[in-house]
């Protein structure tokens, strides 16, 4: 199935029908814009694939988590002495009654 040129033509009049004589120019320059950076985007990506990686630097000083000791002597917290040593609060719902219970 091939386009004639009555075809084509009534397209082109379509579309000028919709987005009018004024803001086609505008159009093609914005659709151009993009093609050209569309284009310079996928040759920087293919120029970021062919050079090979360079490791990161690590600062001076710098040493991976694995390769740090962990301390032996830690203490862990006794927390069954944290709350004996806690003053007892007082148990408001002994005497509560509910104001919407109806007997």
């Amino acid at each position: 199935m091939s386009l004639g040129p009555w075809e084509i033509a009534i397209i082109v009049l379509l579309i000028i029908v919709l987005f009018g004589a004024k803001k086609l120019p505008d159009a093609a320059r914005s659709i151009g814009r993009s093609m050209r950076i569309f284009k310079s985007e996928v040759k920087e990506m293919q120029k970021d694939d062919e050079t090979p990686a360079q490791p990161e630097q690590q600062p001076q000083g710098y040493q991976h988590p694995q390769q740090i000791e962990a301390p032996q002597n830690l203490q862990q917290p006794n927390f069954q002495q944290h709350y004996q040593n806690q003053p007892q609060q007082p148990d408001y719902r002994q005497n509560y009654e509910d104001p919407n219970r109806t007997p």
